[in-house]
């Protein structure tokens, strides 16, 4: 903190607050991304938050990392899905084979082909716990300059999304 006329404010230099960066949509304005992984119905298994111009390819696995121990058939659980699908922004072969060796089959739709890979079917289902989410104001304008309360809200949002869907299921 620094001295700032009568009161203390930040520096410059931290006004935006840590992870947030320059979009890539939005006039190079500072924001925040959020990264979800769901299951088919479109409850959250994982989530991260990164600055707004990170690659969404880079936490690819650190949110297949977090998917929690899958309950089963008798044996050991199930640790991981059977399969990924995945938009354009994760085409790339190095994480393509990575996600093979984990047991699991990625389909992600290729670059620089034409459109009608049949994804959109399945892939709403992502944008629409996407559109829960910022249901939140608060997390679809991003006012906290602490990354760790963001994620704070951010993990208590995934929590009553799937709060509701069990409430629902249960009635």
């Amino acid at each position: 903190m620094v001295a700032g006329g009568r009161r203390l404010e930040l520096p410059a230099s931290e006004k935006g607050g840590s992870k947030t960066g320059p979009s890539p949509v939005d006039r190079g304005r500072r924001g925040s991304k959020h990264h979800l992984l769901v299951d088919g119905g479109g409850l959250p298994l994982a989530w991260t938050l990164t600055a707004a111009n990170r690659n969404d390819v880079t936490q690819l696995l650190e949110l297949l990392d977090r998917v929690p121990p899958v309950r089963g058939r008798p044996g050991g659980p199930r640790r991981r899905p059977h399969s990924l699908l995945a938009d354009r922004g994760y085409d790339h072969d190095k994480y393509r084979r990575l996600v093979w060796n984990r047991g699991i089959k990625p389909i992600i739709a290729r670059r620089q082909t034409d459109h009608g890979s049949g994804l959109g079917r399945d892939r709403w289902v992502v944008e629409r716990t996407f559109s829960w989410l910022h249901n939140r104001r608060r997390l679809l304008l991003r006012t906290d300059r602490r990354d760790d309360i963001h994620e704070g809200f951010l993990a208590l949002a995934c929590c009553l999304i799937c709060w509701r869907r069990l409430e629902t299921s249960l009635s």
